[in-house]
């Protein structure tokens, strides 16, 4: 069972990041932040960082009883969700992120970054399906990692974006659109097949 676990909680770990994507979104961070003292950006990511790890681990430990409640499989949610995900995958393509407004006023560490920025529909599927697949345990690592991972690049945003800049960032961002792309396709296609037999 160990031998199959850590295959499990690596193809998790990096599904789950790639739909993250926080590097992917960092130029949207800084857009979003642009405007706040240094110490207020801060405390705008570290809440982020909170607020986003503890959907993922509330998805994770509550999201089998939500189906549960509605009745719904989990081939119907990797169907779904693939589909959702093929769209995030496009809008970012087409255009280089979240092209919805920016939004005023609340705190934008809870909204809009950590939901639906960095734990939106597609990381929500993604740890739907691998709760299912992989247990309670490899969901709970893999969140673990992701976000541990996510806060960092958060505490060193301004350092990374420099290093990307502007073309980096973008390049960044289509290039995990082409892999959330390939992750939606193959869930649409499990899916699909599981539910024809």
């Amino acid at each position: 069972m160990a031998q199959n676990l850590i295959p499990e909680m690596v193809r998790a770990v990096i599904a789950l990041f790639i739909v993250v994507d926080p590097l992917g979104n960092i130029p949207i961070f800084i857009s979003l932040t642009r405007n706040l003292p240094k110490e207020e950006r801060r405390r705008v990511f570290n809440t982020a960082g909170i607020v986003a790890f503890l959907i993922a681990i509330g998805i994770v430990l509550g999201g089998q009883q939500i189906l549960n409640l509605f009745g719904i499989g989990l081939y119907s949610i990797m169907i779904a969700g693939g589909i959702l995900l093929a769209i995030l995958s496009i809008k970012i393509l087409v255009y280089g992120g979240w092209v919805e407004g920016e939004g005023s006023g609340g705190d934008l560490g809870a909204v809009p970054i950590a939901f639906p920025l960095l734990v939106g529909p597609g990381a929500i599927t993604t740890l739907l399906v691998y709760n299912q697949k992989a247990g309670i345990m490899v969901s709970v690592i893999s969140v673990s990692i992701v976000m541990a991972v996510t806060r960092v690049i958060l505490q060193f945003i301004d350092s990374i974006y420099r290093i990307l800049g502007r073309v980096g960032s973008a390049v960044v961002a289509r290039l995990m659109a082409v892999f959330i792309a390939a992750i939606a396709v193959e869930f649409m296609i499990e899916g699909i097949r599981h539910s024809i037999h």
